[in-house]
């Protein structure tokens, strides 16, 4: 009777707890939004995952930031200038900025936001994609100067990094380490954190001291939701607004039953096999190209993918460089056309029925990637290729593509600004281990170090799409198809516009009435 008793006590202590219990469901000012993972970490020199970046874009704001669309838009700086060889970047701030806890600030901030970017103590993952910027100085407080090694057209894109964005560098160096442990967070930008509770939820209220107007939505709840089909189902049941992702067994369902909810988007990524350019038989373009010219991408997209993917024939997503992907002239011949002239090449670089081609076709461990491989090899059976399939978890094939140990391996890449230059150096010769394919072509080459020193961004694109072409021309790679994001997205919920980058700021999201 005695445990009974403590038991009916404890009951009734609990039951009187007049503690509010935290609200994490949609509201009429709350939006719920469901991330693939929990955040990492909340200095934002010091994270690299999507999900804390997300969460850090939302509450300190750069020079420049991304708007609803994407695109690069002014932030604490309401205008720029470039110097004719585009080397010489001039930000003018808007008046009287201030942190969420009343502190001023002025131009002077961001050259110290630079040195301690790169700073070894701080180790900042993103510290490579500033390796451009020469220095950052403050004449006077409102004028920001950014000096460059080589012309960089992308650079408001850049500097709308959480990396390069207004930290309290004042808050800092009182507290060090521990200033992200403030609740509210001292913050730049349109929300402040004001409660994290790991692996449930982070909530965001309005920073009452961001220069802009208001955000239309007073609390912003990112949860994590590593699992994306309890995701799927918890926004489905109205527990959230927006999810990141969704299984892609879903997609067709979700288009046929959730149409206004459901969005498959093209993405800043390529997904493509690698040729081992190095030795036989791939040193050999004619072999890379018959082998290009069998494969189904259509198909692979449509069948093997099935989640709204877009067939690809070169590296660069729609949207970078044209309304159009580029493709090769064979791209439209029938297949049987394609098959005759694969054929036609095999044999002129010694395979036949007698001597038929074999190699192996290496790829991480993955349902898709399997699929993927399969298709292709039975793709190629018509010729006559004997194609064998070898698998290994992700680390051991990357390490094998780095030690070029591989005939034809899985790659891809997703870009970390959205510029053709990102995707196209990664086959320069110079880029070395990380050149998988081994890919060395001087026009190539040559062609990327134009570009890269062009400050016009017309002239910039030209010569990056005659570069583009050279590579489609020689395939050490073999394109498939371009990556799409998945997101849910809740008929209540205005601002969301579909974009290749996948960026989505809470400040530009409201609740429709």
């Amino acid at each position: 009777m005695r445990y009974i008793a403590l038991l009916c006590t404890c009951l009734l202590l609990i039951s009187c707890d007049s503690r509010p219990v935290a609200d994490t469901a949609p509201g009429p000012a709350q939006i719920v939004r469901l991330s693939d993972s929990e955040i990492k970490g909340l200095d934002p020199q010091k994270i690299s995952d999507l999900s804390s970046l997300r969460v850090a874009a939302d509450q300190f704001e750069g020079l420049t930031r991304l708007d609803a669309g994407g695109a690069a838009e002014p932030g604490l700086a309401k205008s720029w200038q470039i110097a004719a060889d585009g080397l010489t970047w001039a930000f003018t701030l808007r008046d009287n900025l201030r942190f969420s806890d009343g502190t001023a600030f002025d131009a002077s901030l961001f050259p110290a936001l630079l040195r301690r970017l790169r700073a070894s103590e701080t180790a900042a993952p993103a510290q490579a994609l500033f390796g451009n910027i020469l220095a950052i100085e403050a004449p006077d407080g409102n004028l920001v100067i950014v000096s460059l090694a080589a012309p960089d057209p992308a650079l408001p894109a850049l500097l709308a990094h959480p990396a390069m964005a207004a930290l309290p560098l004042h808050r800092i160096k009182e507290a060090g380490d521990q200033w992200t442990a403030d609740r509210p967070m001292v913050a730049s930008g349109p929300y402040q954190l004001s409660e994290w509770k790991l692996n449930d939820h982070a909530r965001l209220e309005r920073n009452p001291a961001w220069h802009d107007e208001a955000a239309p939505t007073a609390t912003i709840i990112w949860k994590p939701m590593d699992d994306s089909l309890s995701a799927m189902r918890l926004f489905l049941s109205g527990g959230a607004d927006i999810a990141a992702d969704y299984p892609a067994s879903r997609h067709q369902w979700l288009k046929e039953h959730h149409p206004a909810a459901a969005h498959s988007v093209p993405y800043l990524g390529s997904y493509y096999f690698a040729f081992n350019t190095r030795a036989p038989p791939f040193d050999d373009r004619r072999v890379r190209t018959a082998l290009s010219m069998a494969v189904e991408r259509q198909w692979i997209a449509e069948k093997v993918i099935g989640i709204g993917n877009i067939p690809a024939w070169g590296l660069l997503p729609p949207g970078l460089v044209g309304a159009q992907a580029a493709r090769p002239e064979w791209a439209d011949w029938p297949r049987e056309k394609r098959l005759r002239e694969a054929r036609a090449l095999l044999e002129a670089a010694g395979f036949d029925a007698g001597h038929p081609l074999r190699f192996e076709i290496r790829f991480n461990s993955s349902t898709e990637h399997r699929r993927v491989a399969v298709a292709m090899a039975a793709m190629w059976q018509p010729l006559g290729v004997e194609a064998s399939l070898f698998n290994s978890e992700a680390a051991l094939h990357f390490a094998a593509l780095r030690r070029h140990e591989f005939s034809l391996a899985r790659s891809g890449w997703i870009a970390d600004l959205p510029t053709p230059e990102n995707f196209l150096q990664v086959h320069q010769q110079a880029n070395g281990a990380g050149n998988y394919s081994g890919y060395d072509n001087p026009d190539y080459d040559r062609l990327l170090v134009l570009a890269f020193a062009e400050p016009d961004p017309a002239r910039r694109r030209t010569l990056t799409q005659q570069a583009e072409a050279i590579l489609i021309t020689d395939m050490p790679v073999l394109p498939l198809y371009f990556y799409v994001t998945r997101s849910l997205v809740a008929e209540r919920i205005a601002g969301w516009k579909d974009n290749i980058s996948n960026v989505h700021p809470s400040r530009t999201l409201r609740i429709r009435p």
